[in-house]
């Protein structure tokens, strides 16, 4: 048998089930002479004739009721394959891969995660801390918790607050070196900050106070080393307002006056998100409680 087109069985389908060119016409939505010409198309192609005019209409032939129901039975086969397809997609269930800054991952995801485990109980979750930025487009991740927007046009970012940074300081530190009450007075106590992350150093000369590396008794990139320094009374150090709240007995110092910049969150996204109902649900969870945290 020769090759023929199978979107001319629809036609054949249809025609069967109407009785006539004009019924299939209505059906179809197309004029009576092209469902003629698709009808005529398609014994050409087959080498056989699947109508015979008579005056009562048409008349299947023995070939074109062969062909009807191993169509049928493909049809049906087609549309289980549909809905099955449908189905899965629409499952809030599978693996949803997920990178946060190691502050974010230690101090605000298991918070999240245990909410998360409750809301959508079948959707697991690899969860990659670092302060690296993954990269989405290479399917490194398929949410990201940033501190940066995004510039490529096919990932799409939601803002979801801004974080307060400040100065803070264990009780028994300041019990010990006095409680700085002016930005000056932070020269005179032992800080914490980055080491080849110059952020707070360059925080310092932009208020007007050129100091270097050595106005730093302990620098360190790893901000939870830095934290735990902080909680352990080594001295003065830099961190967001949900770091702090972590540890009760640090305290936040010149809160009224030391002002720094805010960083914002973003919560980015592949926009396949549209098609992927579990990636929509972690994202849509996140842009709901993470705000909440921050």
């Amino acid at each position: 048998m020769n090759s023929f087109d199978w979107n001319l069985i629809r036609t054949l389908l249809v025609t069967l089930e109407q009785g006539s060119l004009l019924g299939a016409a209505r059906v179809l939505r197309l004029s009576q002479p092209t469902v003629s010409r698709q009808v005529a198309e398609l014994e050409r192609q087959l080498g056989a004739l699947l109508f015979e005019r008579t005056g009562r209409g048409l008349a299947p032939t023995a070939t074109a009721l062969l062909l009807a129901d191993a169509a049928r039975t493909m049809e049906s086969g087609a549309l289980q394959l549909a809905r099955v397809l449908q189905g899965e997609l629409a499952r809030e269930t599978g693996t949803v891969r997920l990178t946060a800054s190691t502050p974010v991952a230690i101090y605000l995801m298991p918070t999240l995660l245990a909410r998360m485990r409750v809301s959508l109980p079948d959707i697991r979750i690899e969860l990659v801390a670092s302060n690296a930025v993954s990269n989405l487009l290479r399917r490194e991740a398929d949410i990201a918790v940033r501190m940066v927007r995004p510039q490529q046009n096919t990932l799409i970012a939601r803002k979801l607050g801004e974080l307060r940074i400040g100065a803070y300081a264990h009780r028994s530190y300041l019990a010990r070196r006095g409680t700085p009450r002016q930005i000056a007075d932070l020269l005179r106590h032992d800080l914490i900050a980055g080491d080849t992350d110059t952020t707070v150093l360059q925080g310092f000369n932009r208020l007007g106070y050129p100091v270097g590396p050595e106005a730093f008794v302990l620098r360190c990139d790893d901000m939870i080393v830095q934290w735990r320094a902080v909680a352990a009374g080594v001295g003065i150090g830099f961190a967001p307002g949900y770091v702090a709240r972590s540890t009760p007995e640090v305290v936040q110092v010149l809160g009224g006056v030391l002002k720094v910049p805010p960083l914002p969150m973003w919560l980015v996204v592949h926009r396949e998100i549209r098609s992927s109902p579990r990636i929509r649900a972690v994202y849509d969870f996140l842009a709901a409680e993470l705000p909440l945290l921050i």
